[in-house]
Formats: C-alpha cells, structure tokens, sequence
C-alpha cells in the first residue's frame, strides 16, 4: 500500500505491521531536520544505482511507534556532494528498495489520477458513514467506470480525455432519442451522437454480437428483455 505524507503517523505503521498483510509505505516530509539528519548518514552507506541517483535503508522508528522500528528508504540524487538533494520515504519492509521507490510509489499517482478523473461517478463525497450503503456506492461508481472507460476509448479523441462531468455535459445530457420495445429487446435510438459510424458498428446488433461472445443478452433487472440501439 502507497500513501500520502498526512498518513505518516506510527499508529497506523503498528496497525498495518501487526493487524493486515500488507506492505506500506508513506513519504517523510521534506522538513529542515530531515534534510540536515538525511545528509548525516554516513556515505558508505548509500548503494549506487546508477549515475546520479544512489539508495540508503537505515532503521526508523516514527513517535508513538510500539512495533517499529521500520526501515527508512533514502534515495540520493545527484553525482556530486554540493549537487545532493535527499528524500525519503518510511517503509514496512525493504525489500527491493529500488523499485519501490522508482516503480511502485509513482504508480500510486495513477489512483489519484483515477479519483480525479471519475470523481463525478459518486466518489467525490461519501454520503454516509453506513459501510454497506458506502460498499454498495462504491460498487455501483466501478461498475459506471468501467462502462464509461469503455465508451471513451471507442468514441476516440478528443472524449477519451474528458473527465466524468465532461463527458456528462458533453454527451450524456446532451444526446436525444427515443425507446421503443420490439419483442423482447429494448432498442434505443439516438439522434445526435458523436462519431456516429464508429458507435453503430460497436453497437449496433448488440445482441447478435454478445451471443457471439458467448454472453447472454438478456438482462435480469429489465425482466429479461435484450438491449439493442441505433444510431441515426
């Protein structure tokens, strides 16, 4: 697990040491005093990696720890003494310092981009505090992402950049159409949508394409009746 710098606390290092399976690590904020105690570690202690950039693990044990210490993954960059600048991050385990500091911590930027991106889906405010109202939410804001992450990538540019509300406003809102049952299949028709040629060949015989998938297209909560659309 990957955090942010308000989430350094040693109570929450013990919680996820002693009660959960997990790794975690948090970066130590950049203070005076951390820089002044990273440059103290004495240089034999650093591992280059390559040119410019060399790692440290040193034991750390943050106030109010009962379980540490922990281990303190320093990296150092620049080639020489005057050109060093530090950071550090607090770690429950070092193992392969390396890639957690250079692989696994900078993908934790893609979760925060994620939540930025899809906040308009129902994370961008929590509602009620009831776990399995919140599960639930959650759940239903996957399931809409997925949906959503499916459309852009077939609507192409320039929608597949537009965050949630964008493409709400844009498009969502914005289409018009009817409904109409024919049989068993619910066929709806939109008037105005964007990219036209390439949605009626993804969507068009909606039916006829997922039983080519071996997926049923009949759909439980609408009482068994298919999906279909067109495109005009």
């Amino acid at each position: 697990m990957a955090a942010d710098t308000e989430h350094f606390t040693g109570e929450l290092f013990d919680h996820v040491r002693l009660d959960t399976p997990f790794e975690f690590i948090v970066p130590i904020a950049n203070q005076r005093h951390v820089e002044k105690r990273l440059r103290a570690i004495p240089a034999d202690r650093f591992t280059a990696q390559w040119a410019g950039y060399a790692t440290a693990v040193v034991p750390y044990a943050p106030h109010h720890s009962q379980a540490g210490p922990y281990c303190e993954l320093v990296q150092r960059q620049g080639e020489r003494p005057e050109e060093w600048h530090f950071n550090a991050f607090l770690s429950t385990t070092d193992r392969d310092p390396v890639n957690a500091l250079t692989r696994d911590y900078p993908q934790r930027w893609h979760l925060e981009e994620f939540f930025n991106f899809n906040q308009a889906l129902g994370w961008g405010h929590a509602g009620t505090l009831n776990l399995n109202v919140r599960y639930a939410q959650m759940t239903a804001a996957l399931v809409a992402q997925a949906a959503v992450h499916q459309l852009r990538g077939r609507l192409g540019e320039p929608y597949q950049n537009w965050d949630a509300q964008h493409l709400a406003s844009a498009i969502f809102r914005g289409l018009e159409g009817d409904i109409r049952v024919k049989r068993d299949t619910i066929v709806v028709t939109y008037y105005n949508a964007p990219n036209a040629p390439l949605l009626r060949e993804k969507y068009e015989g909606l039916p006829e394409k997922l039983k080519a998938e071996n997926v049923d297209p009949r759909i439980p909560w609408l009482y068994g009746f298919q999906l279909d659309f067109r495109f005009k």
